[in-house]
């Protein structure tokens, strides 16, 4: 398992072939390589998750906010409703 950051892309950065894009990740905007994807391209307003600058997959909204969520909970320290530590 990897720990993949949502982000949510704005744009495709012109001369890369497309393999680069400006993402938005929690406010702060990155460039993140997305050639990993080119079975499934990437366009501006997709949801990926990232690992180590590199979009691994494709989300909606509501998976970028639920690995957000997870991510939060992991820095807090607080296990999930209902789990054991």
């Amino acid at each position: 398992m990897c720990l993949g950051i949502p982000g949510h892309v704005i744009s495709m950065v012109e001369g890369y072939h497309d393999q680069i894009a400006l993402v938005d990740v929690s406010g702060a905007q990155r460039t993140v390589n997305v050639g990993m994807l080119e079975d499934d391209p990437v366009h501006p307003g997709d949801w990926v998750i990232i690992h180590m600058g590199f979009a691994v997959e494709k989300t909606d909204a509501a998976g970028a906010a639920t690995a957000l969520h997870g991510l939060r909970l992991l820095g807090s320290g607080e296990q999930p409703a209902g789990e054991q530590p």
